[in-house]
């Protein structure tokens, strides 16, 4: 066998196979630093970043097959320890084959979901001025052509996104420079969009049906470099997490940010407490209980929807043996203030990453939570002594993701389960800080 490399030789890619395909394999393992697509020997070599990451990927490939498309591929450690940037089709000099260009073909792979202009530009617009888009279907999957006001800003883009994801296992971006000099754009609709001529007609046409996009459970937003997740759109993160339906009665035009919760056990609840339970719903700004109604606090989320989707699913909720009511405040924030609580720069907004994996997990609270980020030698027992104090366990299941142990605890009620997820979220467990939240799964 081969010394062990960065660089992992492949075997059958066929003519189908893209070099998205490849990545899909090798990306779980960390990040993919050079790709050599050998087309004619039907072979590619990839490069990990470190060495370690290529020998986690070939162990697992050990016990697994590796397949793309339907067929079967075949690794080993490459006698090279490193490609050149020359050799490279993936990495900031992959222009060889055509010229720097303002206009870059962009194909998408492994589209699961539908992806818009607005999603587009929220992602291309952070390396320079996006003038125009145009999107179509190819044999080769969808497509757009994004059009920069200057070469600079496209190259950069090129560098920056090649071989990205929008949303983590999915929707990869395969970019090439166009040789096309200017885009021809007609309509200002979800298809096509000239930003520098904003009075274009849409184009009557039917509404594009929602049907037939898989579930989209588990991804994770596409972070662009020095870009917020708010900076995704309200539009396009909405249609990503909830593939294009809102659950019922949720309009997801609400803009009040700031919200009123009344009928708080005054004796249990304190701020973290109240932190704990609503940033499942959405980044907290700040939480102020009223000093002259202790039982009434004052929680200021990060925007509108976030706000909209806490009162849909904690209103009438069970915490401390009192059913909460939240609704909205006539005041548009809390001011800041030595008792108002300030979360704004909190590491624990769980917000600030995996944005559409959270939206996807909010529901009103269940009996069942979901405890993650646990020591890896950690026991149930010590997570039945960690929790059980608020409530009759009536099942717990320890298992492991990705290399990460994580544990379901089922408890008899809602109310327990509320309890035990506002007191114990972010408490350390055998010197790891936990996090928890509900699961909506049924039974263990």
């Amino acid at each position: 066998m081969a010394e062990p490399s960065k660089v992992i030789h492949i075997r059958n890619v066929g003519h189908e196979i893209a070099e998205a395909d490849l990545l899909q394999l090798l990306q779980p393992f960390g990040n993919v630093s050079k790709i050599v697509m050998l087309r004619a020997k039907n072979q590619a070599l990839l490069q990990m970043q470190d060495l370690h990451n290529s020998v986690s990927a070939l162990q697992y490939y050990s016990t697994v097959q590796p397949s793309v498309r339907g067929r079967n591929v075949y690794m080993q450690y490459s006698s090279h320890q490193e490609l050149t940037t020359d050799q490279s089709s993936h990495g900031r000099n992959s222009d060889q084959e055509s010229e720097p260009n303002r206009i870059l073909l962009v194909t998408i792979h492994h589209m699961l979901y539908p992806i818009t202009v607005e999603v587009l530009h929220q992602v291309f617009k952070a390396y320079g001025y996006v003038e125009k888009i145009v999107t179509f279907q190819k044999s080769a999957g969808f497509q757009a052509l994004i059009q920069y006001q200057s070469i600079q800003e496209a190259v950069e883009a090129f560098g920056a996104l090649h071989g990205r994801n929008i949303y983590d296992g999915c929707c990869q971006l395969d970019i090439q420079y166009s040789n096309l000099s200017e885009l021809q754009v007609h309509y200002n609709n979800d298809r096509s969009r000239d930003f520098t001529n904003p009075s274009l007609p849409t184009e009557q046409r039917p509404r594009a049906s929602q049907q037939g996009y898989p579930d989209p459970g588990g991804l994770y937003a596409f972070q662009q470099p020095g870009a917020s997740y708010a900076q995704m759109g309200r539009a396009a993160m909405i249609a990503a997490a909830f593939g294009g339906t809102l659950p019922p009665g949720v309009t997801g035009t609400n803009e009040r940010c700031t919200l009123i919760v009344s009928n708080l056990n005054t004796d249990k609840i304190n701020e973290d407490k109240i932190f704990n339970l609503f940033s499942l719903y959405g980044n907290i700004v700040r939480i102020k209980i009223l000093r002259n109604k202790p039982d009434h606090a004052l929680v200021e989320m990060a925007d509108g929807f976030q706000a909209e989707l806490a009162v849909h699913y904690l209103k009438g909720a069970m915490l401390f043996a009192k059913k909460l009511e939240v609704n909205y405040s006539k005041y548009p924030n809390i001011t800041s203030a030595p008792d108002a609580h300030d979360y704004t720069t909190s590491s624990l907004n769980r917000f600030n990453s995996n944005v559409i994996k959270n939206y996807r997990h909010c529901c009103s609270p269940t009996k069942m939570i979901h405890i993650s980020a646990l020591p890896q030698e950690i026991s149930e027992d010590a997570i039945l002594n960690h929790v059980s104090e608020h409530g009759s366990v009536v099942n717990t299941k320890l298992f492991e993701v990705n290399g990460k142990r994580q544990a379901l605890v089922q408890f008899e009620s809602e109310e327990e389960a509320t309890e035990a997820l506002v007191s114990k979220h972010a408490t350390s467990l055998e010197g790891n800080m936990i996090r928890i939240s509900f699961s909506q799964m049924q039974s263990i």
